[in-house]
């Protein structure tokens, strides 16, 4: 059989380095049982090698899991461990990995693709707003290990520092964890794009760090039948 389906370029990647980039829109972990395990967005997982155990990560309880009752933010993760070769991926977005060395980042929970199960995370209210009032949420992580991050399209990097930076909510990948982005709600572009279009709310940015932003507000969420 002949086909460029079969090109060397299509084989699997064999290295030793626990995370790798299959491609742009593949990734590829390796598991060790004394490693830590993978904690990942629920349905990353495209195919594994070996021998794997998945469960549901649960909440740790307190705070935790009241946010999650009250926004869903963080509820569909799933904890992996085992001895082989795992590979996540979601609707052929780009991939990019960031190591945490002691520091923190903050994501947009639909683009946090997975992470060192060592790394804290938490979530978080933006603009302000209480969970309870019905805030915008993302999910803190801060620690050592390595992190795996999507972006429908080729991002971009935003320098927050010499200006104010606004960024559409569903747009934003990450940001540095010490900005502390407001909520601007800008009535006079609502009445000009319409009602209900979500481009009437902004996240805003200022001081020293970056935002990533990509070039889409996400894939539309089709209600079930």
């Amino acid at each position: 059989m002949r086909s460029n389906l079969f090109d060397a370029s299509n084989h699997e990647r064999q290295t030793t380095d626990r995370w790798t980039l299959q491609s742009s829109k593949m990734l590829r972990c390796s598991l060790q049982p004394q490693a830590p395990e993978i904690i990942s967005a629920q349905g990353a997982m495209v195919a594994y090698q070996g021998q794997m155990d998945f469960s549901y990560q649960g909440s740790g309880g307190g705070m935790k899991l009241l946010k999650k009752m009250a926004t869903g933010e963080g509820g569909n993760m799933m904890r992996t461990r085992g001895h082989g070769e795992i590979f996540y991926a979601r609707a052929a977005e780009e991939i990019f990995l960031l190591q945490l060395e002691g520091d923190a980042i903050t994501l947009n929970t639909k683009n946090m693709l997975a992470f060192d199960s060592s790394i804290q995370w938490d979530i978080r209210s933006l603009g302000g707003a209480g969970f309870m009032a019905g805030g915008l949420f993302n999910l803190l992580l801060q620690g050592h290990g390595m992190v795996a991050v999507t972006s429908d399209g080729p991002p971009m990097l935003l320098d927050c520092s010499q200006q104010p930076t606004f960024v559409d909510p569903q747009a934003a990948v990450c940001w540095s964890a010490n900005l502390q982005p407001q909520i601007k709600n800008d009535f006079k572009m609502g009445s000009l794009i319409g009602r209900g279009s979500g481009e009437s709310f902004q996240l805003g940015f200022h001081g020293p760090g970056f935002v990533v932003v990509q070039p889409s507000e996400g894939r539309p969420v089709v209600a079930a039948g």
